[in-house]
């Protein structure tokens, strides 16, 4: 059952927006750059990004989105605790990230 793994991202403000910029851009390229401990292939299946435009007022400061999809749980969970591409990226952002959230749940299961 494939999972859809949601991420958004409150950058600090003083952060730099080429900083931000380099971030989202190195974010973006974990669809390639995780690969697959078995398969030895990329395994995100699919990997979009958006800047908040909502009019709702309830972002919280959540200034940028990712939405992440993975084949199974299995690979979220090796992507969360231990593919090294995504280990790096998070250990990359600590300067300009001031808070993340993360949801993900299986596709039509509530």
């Amino acid at each position: 059952m494939s999972v859809t793994h949601v991420v958004l991202f409150k950058f600090k403000a003083d952060a730099n927006p080429e900083d931000v910029r380099a971030a989202c851009n190195r974010f973006l390229s974990l669809k390639t750059n995780c690969i697959h401990p078995t398969t030895k292939a990329p395994y995100i299946l699919s990997l979009r990004d958006g800047r908040d435009n909502s009019p709702d007022g309830l972002q919280d400061g959540m200034t940028h989105g990712f939405v992440v999809e993975f084949a199974s749980a299995e690979d979220r969970d090796y992507y969360v605790a231990h593919d090294p591409a995504h280990q790096e990226f998070v250990k990359s952002i600590g300067g300009v990230l001031e808070k993340p959230v993360v949801v993900a749940f299986c596709n039509g299961v509530y």
